[in-house]
């Protein structure tokens, strides 16, 4: 890589700016986070006492005025600004990280990607989940054959969170593409279809269950693969009592996994993956189970011990691309292929049919 890092903006310093994207690319190798934007008083002084080497601006107009000086553009503000943002900094003549969902439609994550590609710039989305402990575990057991065929995948993003907290993402106004099928649903899709691959039918239900909210906290969605596979998708605010995060059930065994991956805690407290020697490991107590026939409850199957979580490795991808010409980490057109999920899903839910692809 060379010897200079490439110099970062990142617009938004709510919770995805400042708990998941500062802190990655300030401990990147290759990036340096050089401007933060947000208008928000208190927020730039955080900026500043966690990154005092840092540059606050009050907009992306103020940011993109100093393109020039900036090799990357890095979009976590709210989901509607997305668009928007990243067409301005393409056009702008720099590469782009948009956190997920890269926009409301899958229609309008192509015409990002035509745009990007046209003027040879890198575009990029934030799929963390993609870097999860149990994911990357998974994906090591399938790869094994440990399961033999997968017959069908469980994956529940679930909490219990019976009170809103008010917000764009908790909006019922659709300008803001909050709730949770675009929020979790993003997440769950994506891992299933990097997992078992394009979907031919979908089937969802999405429910506003808490007093006062007005958009889906309680969502389920049905995937049929062109694989064969069929994946079970849980995103959910209401849920008392927590279901395993994974249950794989193939032709040979099945894997069962409880708990999240430990990064976004880790991240929340203050923890840095470059300070933190057992960065995205967790105890033995909450390793999965491997095995048939018996609940992973009562003892059935042996224990699989979950590989690290490596959220890092997201923007050292993003980093290689943009000085060796490595691949991107995530494309647009893979975030695409996952928003024509989500859009049939709200279509099915809305209407109580399934939806064919």
């Amino acid at each position: 890589m060379s010897a200079t890092p490439l110099r970062v903006g990142l617009v938004g310093y709510g919770l995805a700016g400042s708990v998941f994207h500062a802190p990655l690319i300030a401990t990147t190798e290759g990036l340096t986070l050089d401007t933060v934007v947000t208008s928000n008083p208190e927020r730039q002084e955080q900026a500043r006492a966690e990154h005092p080497e840092v540059r606050v601006a009050a907009t992306s107009d103020d940011l993109l005025a100093r393109a020039a000086d900036l090799d990357l553009v890095v979009i976590a503000s709210p989901n509607k600004t997305h668009v928007p943002l990243a067409t301005a900094a393409l056009k702008a003549g720099l590469p782009v990280v948009v956190d997920k969902p890269i926009a409301g439609t899958a229609a309008e994550a192509r015409e990002l990607a035509a745009l990007a590609e046209a003027r040879g710039l890198l575009l990029s989305v934030f799929q963390n989940r993609r870097w999860d402990n149990d994911f990357l575990t998974l994906r090591k057991l399938l790869a094994e054959g440990a399961l033999g065929d997968v017959w069908r995948f469980e994956s529940r993003f679930e909490r219990w969170r019976p009170q809103t907290k008010g917000g764009w993402r908790e909006s019922g106004d659709p300008a803001e593409i909050g709730g949770l099928l675009y929020d979790l649903g993003s997440h769950v899709v994506d891992q299933a279809l990097v997992l078992f691959g394009p979907v031919t039918r979908v089937y969802a239900e999405a429910d506003i269950r808490r007093p006062g909210a007005e958009t889906d906290d309680d969502t389920f969605i049905a995937l049929t693969h062109a694989s064969g596979v069929r994946s079970h998708l849980y995103a959910s605010a209401t849920t008392a009592q927590l279901g395993p995060r994974f249950r794989v059930l193939g032709s040979k065994a099945g894997y069962v996994k409880y708990g999240l991956d430990p990064q976004e805690a880790a991240l929340r407290e203050g923890q840095r993956p470059d300070t933190t020697a057992d960065w995205g490991t967790e105890p033995e107590s909450l390793w999965g189970r491997v095995g048939s026939g018996e609940s992973p409850l009562t003892g059935g199957g042996r224990v699989e011990p979950t590989l690290p979580g490596d959220y890092p490795a997201y923007y050292a991808g993003v980093a290689k691309a943009l000085l060796d010409g490595g691949p991107n980490p995530v494309t647009a057109l893979e975030a695409a292929s996952a928003l024509d999920v989500l859009e049939a899903a709200r279509r099915s839910a809305r209407d109580g049919v399934a939806v064919t692809l």
